[in-house]
C-alpha cells in the first residue's frame, strides 16, 4: 500500500491534495496540524512512505515536523510546501532533511508527478536493500548496499534515502565529474522538472555529514562549470 501523510493547514488546500492523491492510488492520512501530523504518524508505526508538509503552520511548523520525522526516520520521502516569497524556507527545509519542495500554487499533474517520484525513490531503496550484497570500499569509506550503510574509519554515517542514492552514484563513478544535471535524471528521476539547485543543497548537507571540514571538502569535490566529483 502508498500510504501518503498530509500536513497543511488550509483546509482548501489539504482537500485538493488529498482527494488527488486518492485518486492516484495513494492511501493518504491527513492532518491540519503539525502536532497531529506527528501523532499520527506514530499511530501508524511509522508506515508512511511520503510526507507532504505546508511550511508555514501554526504552533509546529512544517519545518519542524520534517526535522522530527528525518529523526525517526531516514527512509521516509519528505515534501515540502512553500510559498513564492519562502526561498529560505525551501533551504532550509532541504538542510533538515527533505528531498524535495513544491511552490504553490501547483497543479494536480505536478503534485502527482513529486509525490510519485519520491515514491519510486522510496520503494527501489527498500527494494535494493532486500536483493542486494556488494560493498564499495573507497579509501576510509565503506558503503555497504544490502544495509544502506555509509561508513568512515568504521563509523556509521546516518543518511537519508536521497544522500544515500547520491553516494552510491558518486561510489560507482569515482573520480568521474557528473553534471548536476546527472545527477538529478539519476537521483531524483527523468521525469523531474524542479530546479537544480536542489543538488547544491543536498550536497552541502552531505558534504556535513562526511567531510572533515565541509567547507573546504577533500572528497565530494566542486568542479566548477560542470558539478561535483568524488575524489579518494
Amino acid at each position: 500500500m502508498k500510504r501518503v501523510l498530509i500536513a497543511e493547514d488550509e483546509d482548501a488546500i489539504r482537500a485538493f491534495i488529498v482527494i488527488n492523491l486518492k485518486r492516484a492510488g495513494y492511501d493518504v492520512i491527513e492532518a491540519s496540524d503539525g502536532a497531529t501530523a506527528l501523532e499520527l504518524y506514530e499511530a501508524c508505526d511509522g508506515d508512511v512512505d511520503v510526507a507532504v508538509l505546508d511550511v508555514m503552520m501554526p504552533e509546529t511548523d512544517g519545518l519542524t515536523v520534517c526535522r522530527e520525522l528525518r529523526k525517526m526516520s531516514n527512509s521516509i520521502g519528505i515534501i515540502m510546501l512553500t510559498a513564492k516569497a519562502q526561498e529560505v524556507d525551501k533551504v532550509t527545509g532541504l538542510m533538515m532533511g527533505a528531498d524535495d519542495y513544491m511552490t504553490k500554487p501547483f497543479s494536480p499533474t505536478e503534485l502527482v508527478a513529486r509525490v510519485d517520484a519520491v515514491y519510486r525513490r522510496v520503494a527501489m531503496s527498500r527494494s535494493d536493500a532486500l536483493k542486494s550484497s556488494d560493498e564499495i570500499v573507497l579509501g576510509e569509506f565503506k558503503l555497504n548496499l544490502r544495509q544502506r550503510l555509509l561508513s568512515k574509519k568504521g563509523k556509521n554515517i546516518e543518511l537519508t534515502q536521497v544522500e544515500f542514492q547520491l553516494v552510491e552514484y558518486f561510489f560507482t563513478h569515482p573520480g568521474e565529474a557528473l553534471s548536476r544535471t546527472d545527477i538529478l535524471t539519476k537521483v531524483w528521476g527523468p521525469e523531474y522538472f524542479g530546479e537544480e539547485k536542489i543538488v547544491d543543497v543536498n550536497i552541502r548537507r552531505l558534504r556535513m555529514k562526511v567531510e572533515t571540514d565541509p567547507s573546504s571538502p577533500e572528497h565530494l569535490i566542486t568542479i566548477w562549470g560542470v558539478g561535483y566529483k568524488w575524489q579518494e
